[in-house]
């Protein structure tokens, strides 16, 4: 039997063309395209094309890409009838799990999903719908109206408008669209391979988006960067930062947005993140949860390199302190989450089928052997 790697680290358990990652380096790149390239010269349409395609379009392409997602923002009505039925403490990615899932009542027999072309339709009308979920979740949780898209603005303009009811600021605007850049693809992480896995059964592909929410929701995946916010509330100002850390270390207590699972240096997206935190922060003059990160980053660094480890801010630890400055609620921190790597899981879904093989791996037998059975009037 293979050697038994627990949670599959350092396991390879399949090939991609779509995002590689170098822990050691702090490198990450989408289809050959370094995600700071991305970052600083694309767009999330753009990248999202790539990664379904794996080429960046051309001119023409992305303006029709463009032009199919605008068309397919809408919900049915019996979805957004659903939707406005939700108890109100329903959280926001059991919600979007559960339209995920129904929407799927909507199109065509599962089998018929396996032709590229229609998985493809399928996956631009996920990608295009999940903001809309995700805004309409958000008002109906806060006894708003239900907004609807906005043809003439853009992906994450239309999200932002959605979600606040303004027309958002156009720098604040794209820089939502870089952080959803940022999150689009991570190559074998909990979700996308839950993704694969259940793909790999050759079910719906909504059945399979379904399962990768499911797994974004758990606290070890998803939702770092509210905790993040969490910790910074509990901290008056950068000058009690040096305290707060090392009452923690004390305590053997984690640093949230600290550490990552692949990277052994600096997350690169959490550069590119902090350079948009410092600079909306100045535009907006509340720095204070800026600085407050700034110092936990380098007090926890210092005290790490103690013990000789290396321990560096994740792409959580900056991200939910700017989506505060945008206005965007906490609690829906995690479907934005969502709302960008639906753009990676339907092109994993997308590879997975190409070739696919049904996911079956060994288990390690740890229990009982050879017990002798005692009827029932004995026991």
């Amino acid at each position: 039997m293979a050697a038994y790697n627990k949670g599959l680290e350092d396991v390879i358990a399949g090939e991609s063309k779509l995002g590689f990652i170098d822990g050691s380096k702090g490198l990450l790149a989408y289809c050959g395209y370094p995600v700071e390239v991305l970052a600083k010269d694309s767009s999330f349409l753009e990248t999202s094309y790539l990664l379904l395609n794996s080429i960046l379009p051309n001119k023409n392409q992305l303006q029709e890409f463009d032009k199919a997602l605008r068309e397919k923002r809408e919900l049915p009505k019996n979805i957004l009838d659903i939707i406005s039925k939700f108890p109100p403490n329903t959280h926001p990615m059991v919600s979007l799990q559960a339209i995920v899932a129904l929407l799927g009542a909507f199109t065509d027999d599962p089998a018929a999903e396996k032709k590229t072309p229609l998985l493809y339709e399928r996956s631009l009308e996920l990608i295009a719908r999940f903001p809309t979920i995700v805004a309409a979740c958000q008002r109906v949780k806060n006894k708003k109206d239900i907004i609807a898209p906005n043809p003439k603005l853009d992906h994450s303009s239309n999200f932002l408008y959605m979600t606040t009811g303004k027309v958002p600021d156009p720098e604040e605007a794209h820089m939502f669209d870089v952080c959803l850049i940022l999150h689009a693809e991570h190559s074998f992480n909990a979700s996308t391979f839950a993704a694969r896995v259940v793909a790999s059964t050759l079910t719906s592909l909504h059945s399979s988006i379904a399962a990768a929410i499911g797994s974004l929701y758990g606290p070890l995946h998803g939702g770092a960067n509210e905790k993040v916010l969490e910790m910074i509330s509990q901290i008056k100002s950068p000058d009690t930062v040096e305290k707060w850390v090392l009452d923690k270390f004390a305590k053997k207590e984690k640093i949230m947005g600290m550490g990552h699972r692949i990277y052994s240096v600096k997350d690169p997206r959490s550069y590119i993140l902090e350079d948009m935190l410092g600079r909306l922060s100045k535009k907006k003059n509340n720095t204070k949860s800026y600085e407050v990160l700034k110092k936990i980053e380098e007090v926890t660094c210092r005290e790490m390199q103690k013990l000789g480890k290396n321990i560096w801010p994740n792409v959580d630890f900056f991200s939910g302190a700017l989506y505060t400055l945008m206005e965007i609620p906490s609690e829906i921190f995690t479907p934005v989450f969502a709302i960008a790597r639906i753009s990676g899981w339907c092109a994993h879904v997308i590879e997975q089928l190409k070739d696919n093989k049904l996911f079956r791996p060994e288990c390690e037998y740890t229990g009982a052997r050879n017990l002798t059975y005692a009827s029932i009037e004995t026991r």
